[in-house]
């Protein structure tokens, strides 16, 4: 580690000291089952958002055990408003994988977290950190906006292999947990103050617009059946704000994913 890296790395363990969100409920264990939860609610949705959901869900399941016996009904209904309801499914998925083929006890290694259903390289290596302070590589969207900002200010399509050895040659051994913490934080302090450096990832993707899109007509649908079961009649017009058009296909797909069944000609969760 040259000498930048050091001063990067102390300055990055002090800011947190200074400015972290050390209060952040998912920071107040290590325990791999609240980890997989909180990460998955995190995934492309806002800090602000995810804390009310993750305290219920939580409260409504403290242990792997619990969720593992849920309906997948009812655990869309708790995470809806979150979006993106197959990481719902996929945590479910996990959980039951978890007690029917591991007692309920989490793999301590980053590759067999990987064979789990819905845990994939970044989520692994997230529960490696948080929940084991095991000294992995990990990156994701504030990883890269920290390290573009102090190590490639003027560099254009910044390759994940390029900030990947930065991470490896900063990382402090023994701090995983703190230190991706950190870098999370101070990457969200970056954005507000400077803008989106990630654009100048070479693996940035621009997300695309929630309104009018497939994803709200899904998000939509599983909304008004966490109320009550609906035919396709009444779901159209519970969702006339909508064209049936739009409706019916995503309708299709969420029977498909099973997300969504029906029964006796009514939409319902599982």
């Amino acid at each position: 580690m040259n000498k930048k890296e050091r001063e990067f790395q102390g300055f990055i363990l002090d800011w947190y000291e200074k400015c972290g969100r050390h209060e952040l409920p998912w920071r107040q264990t290590q325990d791999p089952y609240v980890v997989l939860v909180s990460e998955l609610m995190l995934q492309q949705t806002q800090v602000a958002r995810v804390i009310p959901k993750f305290a219920v869900f939580v409260e409504k399941y403290p242990t792997v055990q619990q969720l593992a016996r849920a309906s997948l009904g009812d655990v869309l209904r708790l995470w809806n408003g979150l979006g993106y309801n197959r990481r719902a499914k996929f945590l479910l998925q996990c959980a039951q994988t978890l007690v029917g083929e591991h007692d309920g006890v989490f793999p301590v290694h980053y590759d067999e977290l990987l064979k789990l259903p819905g845990i994939g390289p970044y989520t692994a290596a997230a529960i490696c950190a948080f929940a084991y302070n095991q000294p992995v590589e990990l990156i994701e969207t504030n990883v890269r906006q920290v390290y573009i900002h102090h190590f490639f200010k003027n560099k254009e399509s910044v390759t994940d292999k390029e900030i990947l050895e930065r991470v490896r040659r900063t990382l402090p051994e023994s701090q995983s947990r703190q230190w991706y913490a950190a870098l999370m934080d101070y990457g969200t302090h970056l954005k507000s103050q400077h803008g989106n450096n990630t654009q100048r990832s070479k693996a940035y993707k621009k997300q695309s617009k929630f309104k009018g899109s497939n994803r709200e007509v899904r998000a939509a649908i599983v909304r008004e059946l966490t109320v009550t079961p609906l035919s396709k009649l009444q779901l159209c017009e519970h969702l006339d704000t909508y064209e049936a058009t739009k409706i019916q296909p995503q309708l299709a797909a969420l029977l498909t994913e099973q997300l969504v069944v029906c029964i006796e000609g009514k939409y319902q969760l599982p």
